[in-house]
């Protein structure tokens, strides 16, 4: 989740393509918050290792534009 600015599903999906470069975009789910402020972003990726999937979960915890990862 971050919040709603341009440009911030497109930077998730070119996090997402740098560890699946199968990712497939159109998969992607987007929710807004309530109050419009902020976009939840939902992407699937195929994972080959623990420490691939690791690796993603702290490159987009510490992406300037995202506030939240689950």
């Amino acid at each position: 989740m971050g919040v709603k600015v341009d440009g911030l599903v497109a930077a998730i999906t070119a996090v997402a393509h740098q560890f699946d470069p199968a990712f497939d975009a159109s998969t992607i789910e987007l929710r807004e918050s309530k109050g419009g402020n902020y976009l939840g972003v939902t992407i699937t990726v195929m994972a080959t290792s623990r420490e691939q999937l690791d690796e993603l979960y702290r490159t987009l915890s510490t992406h300037p534009m995202v506030k939240v990862v689950l």
